[in-house]
């Protein structure tokens, strides 16, 4: 699991230097992508494959929840650019992808992609793109995702399938 601590390290440190320059907005999308990468390619990396479809139906719900939602409820931005402010997507996304670290693979991976996500949810208010409570609306719809869809991964339990000419069957080892 060193990998997705690595993973989050690098992500925090590149959405700091957009955010240093002033760019809140691109911070806030360095962030957002940071934490669907980890998601998914630590997932990949890790080869739970299982784990990376639950990365993306979590992600995925969040954000067709998030889209919904902006349609059945417009509201102006806080910089007046148009009326998709409620809930913030690139929060509801970086909290789907921090949950899902978290409900995957423990606290010790999940807390720091946790502070990413979070600060994703700041970025977006400081670039004057949400108001407070759509950043908040959108960390619920990401949290309450990762819980709905992502179960732990378990490398306790391994199954392997075997064969041979004569015969075949299935190997079960389990770790208490």
């Amino acid at each position: 699991m060193r990998y997705v601590a690595t993973a989050f390290a690098a992500a925090l440190s590149l959405t700091a230097l957009p955010a240093a320059a002033g760019g809140w907005d691109i911070a806030s999308r360095v962030g957002e992508v940071g934490r669907v990468a980890s998601a998914l390619g630590g997932s990949a990396l890790n080869d739970d494959w299982k784990g990376a479809g639950q990365a993306a139906l979590t992600i995925g719900t969040a954000g067709l929840a998030a889209e919904g939602l902006k349609q059945s409820f417009p509201e102006m931005r806080p910089d007046g650019s148009d009326n998709r402010s409620f809930p913030s997507g690139h929060t509801s996304i970086s909290f789907a992808s921090a949950g899902y670290i978290h409900q995957r693979y423990g606290w010790k991976v999940g807390l720091p992609a946790t502070a990413v996500a979070a600060f994703v949810g700041v970025a977006r208010i400081e670039a004057d793109k949400h108001h407070w409570y759509d950043v908040v609306a959108g960390a619920a719809i990401g949290e309450v995702s990762a819980l709905v869809f992502t179960r732990k991964f378990s490398g306790d339990v391994q199954i392997f399938p075997w064969g041979d000419a004569k015969s075949a069957g299935v190997s079960v080892a389990a770790r208490f």
